[in-house]
């Protein structure tokens, strides 16, 4: 007989691709009421399994149980119609909707073959009042910021009914503040009943929020243990060896005595950042800190050429480079590594190997001809260095996990050889094994000398990995901290000042 309190089991799931077995007999089950997290590393099957869940795949083997009762999950529809709700990492709402429209979307309440828009904008608010949002169903989706629109997205799959709410990675891009509202959220919902399937990167939110965890390793499940066990025993779970350092910054000896590569003086733009100055010497990781919203991202854009700047000079081993001119800065050896790295730092549809050599390019070019041997052999060296997980350089970069498309956006700047590199949320939905992947690297890339520009939104990344940290607060450098003296407090309270022009007084030395 079965058990009235499981709303969901998974029974020896397998799914295989050309080339890779994505899932390899996982089994999976969620009851009545409970968040139950779904750990693993990038590339162990989770987004695979919760596309089965979500009817986008189909199973080549194995069972999915529905409250005790078999079903085959052939779309979006069939899984909505079984009370399943999926929130992805990348919302699926229409911007140029309203949050009503978007909510109801093919579902609108009908008067007379008509759309009864008052009756749809007044459930809407229901349901939003229910999530604790203050927004108007009447607000088209593309004027709120990413934390509502989560919200709106819960929304949606309340108003579904659903009794399983799968949410991928819903704090990767929250503040602190919006995490915990979110959480909230989470604990009326479980409160109600409804089964929460919880997946995320961020080990410290487990214990916080989870009642149990299934960790899944290269296609198969590999654990199930309470919320409570320790991250040591997690992350031994996940990646199968211990990791006995979280940040393993290696400091160069001669790093305090290098020249500067990077040095940015008075750089402005008008009411966005205003009068940002400092240095990065060879061989040196300095982090930038601050709260969403500070300036952060559009400095490192600035300093990059990808976007214009008022006043200011950006110099590259002293040589001054022309503003708003990425050809330059890249020529100079400046490379970017964006926040958004699907978007911005990626061709989705193209291969690894033409996502690697994308930098070099004209570089590898002789009489309009492009060596495309010598271009494979080196993204070949790249991908083996960097330890991409891949069927092959052919392979497109879309289905590659979140960690090794942030390999590839790294990989092609190492080509390219750059002594400047700036790092814009790095590790951002990656999980821990590959985070740690990421800041080898970064020692390794000072250890030759060239200079890190770390901005991130994870404090501890920040503190962990770099030798200085500068701190933004509304467009203005707030403080500089010495490695010895940046602790989470001090960063906070530069973070939530007020600065002025006299920035000595709060830096460190």
């Amino acid at each position: 007989m079965s058990d009235p309190d499981e709303l969901l089991r998974i029974e020896g799931i397998r799914k295989a691709f050309p080339g890779v077995v994505a899932l390899d007999g996982v089994d999976f089950d969620l009851r009545r009421g409970e968040v139950h997290v779904l750990l693993g590393e990038n590339g162990a099957g989770k987004s695979t399994l919760i596309k089965t869940l979500s009817g986008a795949y189909a199973p080549d083997a194995g069972r999915i149980l529905v409250q005790g009762r078999e079903v085959r999950i052939h779309g979006a529809q069939d899984s909505e119609r079984l009370g399943i709700a999926t929130i992805y990492q990348e919302f699926n709402l229409v911007p140029d909707l309203t949050v009503a429209e978007n909510i109801f979307l093919g579902r609108q309440p009908r008067r007379f073959g008509l759309i009864d828009r008052g009756r749809m904008e007044a459930d809407a608010a229901a349901l939003l009042a229910r999530v604790g949002v203050n927004v108007s169903p009447r607000a088209r989706v593309r004027e709120l910021g990413i934390a509502r629109l989560q919200m709106v997205e819960i929304a949606k799959a309340l108003s579904l009914d659903a009794r399983v709410l799968i949410m991928d990675e819903p704090t990767a891009v929250l503040t602190s503040e919006e995490v915990e509202k979110l959480f909230t959220i989470v604990r009326a919902l479980r409160a109600d009943g409804v089964g929460i399937v919880f997946i995320t990167h961020h080990l410290e939110e487990i214990a916080a929020l989870g009642d149990r965890v299934t960790v899944i390793r290269d296609g198969r499940s590999v654990g199930r243990v309470p919320a409570t066990t320790p991250q040591e025993e997690l992350v031994r779970l996940m990646v199968g060896r211990s990791i006995e350092q979280q940040y393993p910054r290696e400091r160069p000896a001669d790093a305090g005595r290098a020249s500067a590569l990077l040095t940015v003086e008075g750089l402005t733009r008008d009411g966005v950042f205003h009068d940002i100055s400092f240095q990065v010497r060879a061989g040196e990781v300095v982090g930038i800190a601050g709260l969403v919203g500070a300036g952060r991202t559009e400095v490192a854009r600035a300093v990059f050429g990808a976007d214009p700047y008022d006043k200011g000079t950006v110099k590259v081993a002293g040589t001054p480079l022309r503003r708003h001119d990425v050809g330059a800065a890249m020529a100079a050896g400046v490379g970017l590594v964006p926040e958004d790295r699907k978007g911005q730092g990626l061709v989705l549809d193209a291969s690894v190997a033409e996502n690697l050599g994308l930098v070099t390019l004209r570089s590898a070019a002789r009489c309009g001809l492009v060596d495309l041997k010598g271009q494979r052999r080196a993204a070949e060296r790249i991908a083996a260095q960097l330890g991409v997980r891949m069927a092959g350089l052919g392979q497109h970069v879309r289905t590659l996990s979140g960690g090794n498309q942030q390999k590839v956006v790294i990989g092609k700047w190492l080509l390219a050889d750059a002594k400047v590199l700036i790092l814009d949320e790095p590790t951002r939905g990656i999980d821990v094994g590959a985070k740690v992947e990421i800041y080898q690297l970064i020692n390794e890339l000072t250890a030759a000398g060239a200079a890190v520009v770390l901005i991130s939104s994870d404090l501890p990344e920040v503190l962990g990995m770099s030798d200085r940290v500068l701190v933004m607060a509304q467009g203005r450098i707030a403080g500089e901290l010495g490695a010895g003296q940046a602790t989470q407090d001090a960063v906070m309270s530069l973070a939530v000042s007020t600065p002025t022009n006299e920035v000595e007084a709060h830096r460190g030395h």
